[in-house]
């Protein structure tokens, strides 16, 4: 039976990996968990994961050069998550590892917190709740509806997509600037980003994170949205100058904004502009609900049994460079596959 380390924290292992998952791993690997409440460092990593077969990787565990040369015997690099731009993929082929990607499962859930927070951004629902907390009453002031407003989604990925079809629901008037080919509906309208700008009550940004896009949001961007429209960033914290954000912000020129990612470590909003009082700041919480986190979890757990199976797995990002896979796969399955249950090399409290 294969030998899998799971690098999660153990204060991350039940909300971003859950027993279910480990339940199903368990019946086809032996598992070593992250002792620890933290990320290890890449020695450490390299230190605790010397004879495993294969590592499922948490969000925020690099995977640089060292960590491939320094674990002989790793196969795999399976990240329980979709970005990998902190994995080394050519060092890894170099190495000849597999590295595997999670599939999308939370487009739900983040849409979901999308609309959560424009409802409350147009009507104020925090800060009324906020005022009655501290014992004192705000003066009630005109809201906003999303019925008729306009909402800008930069990016059309599987997140603006699903989130196109609920604000359409709304009632709301949709543009959309985009590469991608989709067909226009009569509320749908695709056009260039300084129109989405210019137009939009609620921007909401869902872009990739690239060099092309990298501060796409900056000075220039702000100044050109409506005065009073409300800007969401529910992508990656590097398409936002911070600075930039928080001048649109003091001006009055944003009515606000919400923020679920940012350039604070593991993408959370940095606390200069969490504390603003025009800002609704979450800690990277918008894909964390239960369906979303199993979906990539339990999908970690099917691209191993694939590849126990001598199956390609779905989510391969180097199938063709993985030389350790080829040469050394079968045989590990082949002489542990009358082993027995899988048993914990680490028990989890």
């Amino acid at each position: 039976m294969i030998t899998v380390f799971l690098s999660h924290p153990r204060d991350k292992l039940d909300a971003y990996f859950g027993s279910n998952a480990i339940q199903a791993l368990q019946k086809i690997a032996r598992i070593r968990f992250n002792p620890e409440f933290r990320e290890l460092t890449t020695q450490e990593l390299i230190a605790a994961a010397q004879d495993c077969d294969a590592l499922i990787a948490y969000r925020q565990t690099p995977g640089p050069e060292i960590l491939f040369r320094e674990l002989p015997r790793l196969i795999a690099f399976v990240r329980c998550a979709v970005d990998i731009r902190t994995v080394d993929v050519a060092a890894a082929s170099e190495h000849g590892v597999l590295v595997t990607q999670a599939s999308p499962g939370y487009v739900p859930a983040v849409s979901e917190w999308v609309m959560a927070v424009m409802l409350d951004l147009a009507r104020g629902i925090s800060l009324y709740a906020n005022a009655y907390r501290g014992e004192r009453l705000l003066a009630p002031f005109i809201g906003r509806e999303l019925r008729g407003s306009t909402l800008g989604i930069i990016g059309f990925g599987q997140i603006g997509q699903y989130l196109c079809d609920v604000a359409l629901a709304f009632g709301m008037r949709v543009v959309v600037t985009t590469l991608q080919p989709f067909t226009e509906r009569k509320a749908l309208i695709r056009a260039p980003l300084a129109v989405l700008l210019a137009e939009s009550d609620f921007v909401v940004c869902l872009a990739p994170a690239n060099a092309q896009t990298a501060r796409m949001m900056g000075e220039q961007a702000f100044s050109a949205m409506k005065r009073g429209a409300f800007f969401i960033n529910a992508s990656r914290g590097e398409l936002v100058d911070d600075d930039a954000l928080l001048r649109a912000l003091d001006s009055g020129h944003l009515g606000g904004c919400a923020l679920d990612v940012g350039s604070a470590p593991d993408q959370m909003p940095t606390p200069a502009l969490a504390a603003h009082p025009r800002v609704l700041a979450t800690p990277h919480i918008g894909g964390l609900t239960l369906p979303a986190i199993e979906h990539q979890a339990l999908e970690t757990v099917a691209q191993l049994a694939s590849l126990t199976q001598g199956e390609l797995p779905v989510g391969a990002v180097n199938a063709a460079q993985a030389t350790r896979l080829k040469s050394r796969w079968h045989d590990i399955v082949t002489r542990t596959s009358q082993s027995g249950p899988a048993t914990s090399l680490y028990c989890k409290p």
